[in-house]
């Protein structure tokens, strides 16, 4: 098809356009090669799998927006087919051949080519009139966030291009496959240019011919001239995105922090006060987001007005390594803190650790870690942090408790024969009461109503009784990392000398910390969350509750810590069905999508950041929409923010009990059985 003369200038062309490109690409992981630790690369037929399924399923699109995700889906495939396109395409111009063939893969091959050529093109024209016609508010992010000054007319300038390069590669092609068959006989296999073909009926073959090669020229060249601007643009997440699952390292929960080294002397920095300072994953985030704000749809804390967007956070990272990425590729320190660009201080203090963020991210990225690093900057670098955290930061120092108190931990017991591990080695299971229940009088009531259930079904249980401490969660989350590791320390060290064969918890927080970050520094337990090890009484027959026969209807909170930091969606529900006889009212965020109560990340012991509704509020307010008469928590710290938001709401809301409390309720009068 080409003449020699273009047959050079294509191969020159080849050349120059992928030469850039590893140029460029080598730049952005010169980047992200700054960043602390490594990208992960063990295990690599899994990270493979997992990659190829992200890419070709496009599952963890389709979590939410359905309709656009399905044309995105189309465009997507249709991009990823047309890299075979392209390859047949420039051999074709090459060798004179026929790519495939006239049989059955060849038949194959052009059908798929013709019918998601049409879906790219509808998809594009579409995604084109959302964003600069209809300008949909899900693209938007809400003034009172930082937003990068480069990100706005550097969005629109890259969704403008790209959706251009598109519409013209693939309608070139689109086109160029019509004239080719009006040249020749109509083909079967290729209905839709086939269609388009009858358009050129008056035209004559030499005339056809030039329009066929002006229109594959027009393909192949836009993507030899878009390769190159294929690491400067947003859609670098078309690559980018498979790869963060594929480096992602594998986490025991998606909420798991790493720890600090507090005894590398060299060590100057802890936390992240600038780009280089995060990890290496966390700067990987910046160049596979996708921009396409589902993060901040999810977060409580921009669904509620807050300056936050963990979208904005990864986009404000984006593009400041793209004003800068040749000094960064080069090992310069950035020009700028990220307080300055990237997030602002109220923002940083407004997340509640949810992972709401993370679970909805169509590419894997985990902007909730980017606070948790800044975080650590602020309190142990800088010493700035909110002031009330300040109180529980001395209160689990010097009290080994957030409340500041110094009453007994055992208060919560009393009038119950509740044995410690001092009293006795004869136990199966060590209940760790935890802060909340220990101490705060509507958790206490959940820590009665466990020990009359455990009792009730003959289970062998102890106590810490006041050797118990906090176990340093809220610490951790709200930056104070060596806080959390002088608790996390003494805690290992008396729970290894006691030796627990299980450790039961009624806080998901606790559940999440010594199960799972327990184990970086040397605690490995077995830990269970209430609910769970309930359900495993009843099944076992230690434990019968008998439904209510007309019983209150329900509906269940997930917790983050239990549900999407630890998977514990079942066990509280097969609870409440057990007890009311009929089955959960769903809210409509539930399970891995569950909307925070807005106690997590420290939350709890500080005031809430300005912005349009309480966290809290707006949650049980969402309870009270499903016409519950109770709403069900698993978590000391749920209970009492509901607890909160039903006194401002007024009644005729639903009731707010912990699990526990409802079978507790439904305990037949009979003798317990023994162990």
């Amino acid at each position: 098809m080409l003449t020699a003369v273009e047959k050079i200038l294509f191969i020159l062309a080849i050349v120059a356009s992928l030469g850039l490109a590893q140029h460029f690409f080598r730049q952005a992981f010169a980047v992200i090669r700054r960043g602390e630790g490594s990208l992960a690369f063990d295990q690599l037929p899994g990270r493979v799998w997992r990659a190829l399924d992200v890419l070709i399923t496009q599952r963890t699109v389709f979590r939410a927006r359905a309709a656009t995700s399905l044309l995105h889906g189309f465009v997507v495939w249709g991009f990823l087919y047309y890299v075979l396109i392209n390859i047949g395409d420039s051999l074709e111009g090459l060798f004179e051949l026929n790519f495939l063939g006239d049989g059955p893969i060849g038949d194959l091959y052009r059908v798929a080519g013709d019918v998601l050529s049409v879906l790219i093109l509808i998809g594009m024209v579409y995604f084109l009139i959302r964003r600069f016609v209809a300008r949909a508010p899900a693209l938007s992010i809400r003034e009172n966030v930082t937003l990068h000054p480069r990100a706005l007319p550097g969005i629109r300038r890259d969704s403008l291009i790209v959706g251009l390069f598109i519409l013209i590669h693939v309608g070139a092609r689109f086109v160029g496959e019509s004239f080719q068959i009006a040249r020749h006989t109509g083909d079967i296999w290729q209905p839709f240019a086939t269609a388009l073909a009858g358009l050129w009926d008056g035209l004559d073959g030499d005339t056809l011919e030039i329009a066929e090669h002006v229109a594959w020229w027009l393909a192949i060249g836009t993507i030899l001239a878009f390769i190159p601007y294929f690491p400067f643009s947003k859609h670098m997440h078309l690559f980018m995105g498979p790869l963060n699952y594929f480096t992602r390292p594998d986490r025991a929960s998606p909420g798991a922090l790493a720890p600090l080294d507090f005894e590398d002397e060299e060590r100057e920095q802890f936390g992240a006060a600038r780009i280089e300072h995060l990890g290496q994953t966390q700067i990987f985030d910046a160049f596979a987001c996708i921009m396409c704000n589902r993060c901040q749809d999810a977060c409580p804390a921009y669904v509620t007005g807050k300056e936050l967007s963990p979208a904005a956070l990864e986009i404000n990272k984006r593009y400041e390594i793209r004003g800068h990425m040749r000094p960064l590729a080069a090992g310069e320190p950035s020009p700028a803190p990220l307080l300055d660009f990237a997030i602002s201080p109220s923002a940083v203090w407004a997340c509640t650790a949810c992972g709401a963020c993370i679970e909805i991210c169509p590419v894997g990225n985990e902007p909730m870690f980017d606070i948790m690093h800044i975080r650590r900057d602020q309190v142990l670098m800088e010493s700035e942090f909110p002031a009330e955290l300040q109180g529980a930061f001395k209160g689990m120092e010097t009290s080994g408790n957030p409340w500041q108190m110094s009453d007994s931990r055992m208060a919560w017991a009393a009038g119950l024969d509740v044995p410690t591990v001092d009293d006795t080695d004869d136990y199966k299971i060590l209940y760790w009461v935890g802060c909340a229940a220990s101490l705060e009088p509507r958790a206490q009531q959940t820590a009665r109503a466990l020990v009359q259930v455990l009792q009730a079904a003959g289970v062998k249980f102890a106590v810490l009784g006041e050797r118990e401490r906090c176990t340093g969660d809220s610490a951790r989350r709200a930056g104070n990392e060596y806080l959390f590791y002088e608790m996390a320390s003494a805690n290992i060290e008396t729970l290894n000398e006691v030796a627990p064969p299980r450790i039961l918890v009624t806080c998901p927080h606790c559940l999440h910390t010594l199960g799972t970050e327990y184990p970086q520094y040397g605690g490995h337990y077995e830990v269970v969350h209430h609910t769970d090890y309930l359900t495993e009484l009843i099944a076992s027959g230690r434990l019968d509750v008998a439904p209510e026969q007309g019983g209150a209807n329900v509906t269940f909170h997930d917790p983050c810590y239990l549900g999407r930091h630890n998977g514990v969606y079942e066990p509280p529900r097969t609870l409440i069905e057990q007890t009311s006889g009929a089955p959960v009212r769903e809210m409509g965020r539930t399970r891995n999508n569950s909307f925070c109560c807005g106690a997590g990340g420290a939350q709890f012991w500080k005031e809430e950041e300005p912005g349009d509704a309480r966290v809290n509020v707006t949650r049980y307010a969402e309870a009270q929409a499903t016409g519950a008469e109770t709403l069900a928590v698993g978590c000391p710290f749920c209970l009492r923010m509901f607890t909160d938001a039903q006194g401002e709401a007024g009644p005729g809301g639903p009731a707010i009990k912990d699990v526990v409390e409802l079978i507790a309720e439904r305990l037949p009068q009979k003798e317990a059985v023994s162990d």
